[in-house]
């Protein structure tokens, strides 16, 4: 039976992909933090999936390649196949649709910082599989960005958009990501050294979310736009305001993501449906108007 460790197993990546190997019927280790020995965690190890961040915002450069030196001497030592959940910060400012020979523009410290790491990936002669996606959306919540940003006033009527509420942006369902990282794990030894894997998930606007979801509850919502001017004037005293403001260029960035290379690799994945990720963020308190329930969008696929 193989064996995955996880790392980060709290966090919304690290969970999902608990419960899909585990599905899978492989045999699931969680790494503890705390003890600080990732090589011995890892040995034994056929998968190492890095759902680690840093416990702050800000300062990604500087542990970001603190875990990226343990990762790589982990799954050295123990052969593991690496995956890891990428993401467009790369791509930098330029609009259009994402794919695997996109080039590498990156704007902010967070995008150079995620080039660079990927670089130290590529280079390790560890096998790395990106699975790169865009926004995450994940049903429990868990720090994602319908929880925190999109959502966070929807009990009251309202969407938040970061930009002009037309904007196309890229969602992945964390479960969805989960499960096509199983099943890129389950071929691992088909793949070359380095694998870079976009993972399309579904594009939509702020507008197309709220239209969805009116029809699924029944209420009607209004779109706010989130006050950056707030985060210019916090910024100099409080360090989320100014993280917030670096990338800000993302919430009016249209994009979406290409999967052409995932259907090639797995033309039996099968993700959930469009509207069933877009109402996977509704908080349980959301319930849909029972004059409706013909109408209702299932939220299970």
């Amino acid at each position: 039976m193989p064996s995955v460790l996880i790392l980060g197993g709290n966090g919304k990546i690290g969970q999902r992909s608990a419960e899909a190997f585990a599905a899978a019927g492989w045999t699931v280790r969680h790494y503890d933090r705390k003890t600080g020995d990732m090589t011995k965690a890892a040995k034994g190890a056929d998968v190492i999936v890095n759902g680690l961040n840093p416990p702050n915002y800000h300062n990604w450069a500087t542990v970001i390649p603190q875990i990226t030196r343990q990762v790589i001497a982990a799954a050295r030592a123990s052969g593991a196949t690496v995956i890891i959940p990428g993401n467009v910060y790369n791509f930098g400012d330029q609009p259009g649709v994402f794919d695997e020979n996109t080039p590498h523009l990156a704007t902010t410290r967070k995008g150079r910082t995620r080039i660079e790491m990927e670089k130290a990936y590529r280079d390790s002669g560890v096998q790395t599989i990106i699975l790169r996606a865009g926004n995450f959306i994940d049903p429990d919540g868990n720090g994602d960005i319908m929880s925190l940003f999109v959502l966070r006033d929807v009990a009251k009527g309202k969407i938040t958009a970061g930009s002009d509420p037309d904007t196309l942006q890229a969602y992945a369902y964390v479960p969805d990501w989960a499960r096509a990282a199983v099943m890129l794990a389950e071929k691992r030894e088909t793949l070359a050294q380095f694998e870079d894997i976009p993972f399309e998930g579904h594009s939509f606007t702020i507008n197309e979310l709220r239209n969805t979801l009116a029809r699924y509850t029944g209420r009607t919502f209004k779109i706010s736009r989130f006050p950056w001017w707030m985060m210019t004037i916090l910024s100099p005293f409080w360090e989320l305001a100014r993280e917030l403001r670096e990338m800000r260029y993302l919430y009016a960035l249209n994009h979406s993501v290409n999967c052409e290379k995932l259907h090639r690799l797995l033309p039996d994945f099968q993700p959930s449906s469009r509207e069933a990720v877009m109402c996977a963020g509704l908080p349980a308190d959301i319930h849909p108007n029972q004059t409706m329930r013909s109408d209702r969008i299932p939220l299970v696929t």
